[in-house]
């Protein structure tokens, strides 16, 4: 991994997530921030269903960009934030558990573009189930916090 560029990145994180007024709406969690990686988690309620009773796709989405997304910013220096240019998503099986974990990594981080992954899974009774792959693409915007 690279060198840490801000000693205090996951504060920074875990700020800007509290800005997230997205990731309150969905009551999403974000217990793990380290260099590289972050976790998102997400409770199944009925709020973000589809009409099978399976979290909703684009929750999964939401989750996998956000987990990845943090991921990066924990690699950029204090001045800078991060914003998504693109992500492929594949839903491999339904989001069918008690709870959603959303797990992003940097792949190769640049000065600009920072290529990232997640993967998200579904947890039923303790056991993960892989339900989406993601591959992402994150600009880093300097001079701009949060």
């Amino acid at each position: 991994m690279t060198r840490i560029s801000d000693p205090h990145f996951a504060d920074r994180v875990h700020a800007s997530f509290a800005l997230q007024n997205a990731m309150a709406l969905i009551r999403a969690t974000l217990p793990l921030v380290e260099h590289g990686r972050t976790e998102i988690h997400v409770p199944h309620w009925a709020g973000i269903e589809q009409q099978h009773g399976f979290v909703h796709g684009g929750v999964v989405g939401m989750i996998a960009d956000s987990a990845a997304g943090y991921a990066a910013m924990t690699m950029v220096p204090a001045s800078a934030s991060v914003l998504t240019v693109e992500y492929k998503l594949n839903l491999v099986a339904p989001a069918d558990g008690d709870k959603l974990v959303a797990r992003g990594h940097v792949v190769r981080p640049g000065r600009t573009l920072i290529v990232t992954q997640a993967e998200v899974f579904a947890v039923k009774d303790g056991e993960e189930a892989l339900c989406a792959l993601m591959q992402q693409t994150i600009m880093a915007v300097t001079h701009r916090e949060k």
